[in-house]
């Protein structure tokens, strides 16, 4: 009999299912951060566990470091580390609180001059960073890191100084959007989905749905990859679907995209599952551990994806 307390045994998924065949490449290759995330999505586990492992990353200024995001190795915090962590936190249904009020002085403390986040602050210098990752001095302000963000915590009703500034940051950067890349849309995204102007929201996920489809963005066929460049500095095939965009049905996202290529888009997220369980990271890899690390983070996104469109995991 369990002991008091203990927390209740984990579902096991069917066998052969794509849920079972990822719960076996996550047990094998993933940091205990995603070992526990796994477990809360899909195997009916607490979120106490998952902040308790998120915790280790966490510095003493409020902000997330030792390569919580891969691609950035060393202890030091960074707006893309702590950005990260509100993905957690948000996931679990824990953004809030004082650990959160901790979070936005960190961010007050990195912003540029008008009031947003770089992509990389200069206390990176001296540790391994991935190549397409520059450390300069005085970096500019980058709706990559910062729209996502501003997003999450408007979703999590989240109210501090910092996201007056930052929020119109964010505003600026979208409506001046003319060319762009899909990384750069996905963080529109995150933030229009979640800022609470809902009908300026709107107006402006419409202009970049026909921006996204003018510059061919998202490879709308997956059987015709040749039809759809990778966008400049991308790894080779690293193509973005339309479920890379709105990666649940009622986002603003959803709207750029008929019902067949949606359609297409999950079968081919489905089909793209390995034979280990894992799915593929389609960026440039340029270490073997950011690699390793980055591939359960990845299958869990997928299946959440997956789910979230009524499609069976197992």
């Amino acid at each position: 009999m369990p002991e008091t307390g203990a927390s209740p045994l984990p579902q096991t998924p069917p066998a052969h299912s794509p849920l079972f065949r990822a719960e076996h490449h996550v047990w094998l290759t993933a940091r205990v951060l995603e070992q526990r995330l796994f477990a809360y999505h899909f195997l009916n586990a607490a979120p106490d566990p998952v902040e308790t492992a998120l915790e280790a990353y966490r510095n003493a200024d409020g902000g997330y470091g030792h390569a919580l995001e891969p691609d950035l190795r060393g202890p030091v915090s960074q707006p893309l580390h702590t950005g990260h962590a509100l993905r957690v936190l948000d996931a679990v249904g824990r953004c809030g609180g004082q650990r959160v009020e901790r979070v936005c002085r960190y961010l007050t403390s990195v912003s540029t001059p008008d009031g947003a986040l770089p992509a990389v602050a200069p206390a990176q210098r001296g540790y391994p960073t991935a190549p397409y990752m520059l450390v300069v001095d005085g970096p500019p302000s980058d709706l990559l890191t910062t729209g996502p963000v501003v997003g999450l915590l408007h979703r999590n009703d989240v109210w501090h100084a910092w996201l007056f500034r930052a929020t119109d940051f964010c505003w600026q950067a979208v409506d001046s959007l003319q060319v762009s890349h899909p990384y750069e849309i996905q963080a529109a995204v995150t933030f229009l989905d979640s800022v609470p102007d809902r009908t300026r929201a709107e107006a402006a996920a419409g202009r970049l749905g026909r921006l996204v489809r003018e510059q061919r963005l998202a490879a709308l066929n997956p059987s015709n990859l040749d039809a759809f460049p990778v966008s400049s500095g991308y790894a080779p095939g690293e193509h973005h679907f339309p479920h890379d965009y709105a990666k649940t049905p009622d986002s603003l996202a959803r709207a750029w995209f008929t019902d067949a290529e949606m359609s297409r888009s999950l079968d081919h997220l489905a089909a793209e599952q390995h034979e280990d369980g894992g799915w593929p990271v389609r960026r440039r890899q340029w270490a073997p551990s950011t690699a390793l690390e980055t591939r359960p983070m990845v299958t869990i996104e997928a299946l959440r994806t997956l789910r979230a469109y009524g499609r069976e995991v197992g």
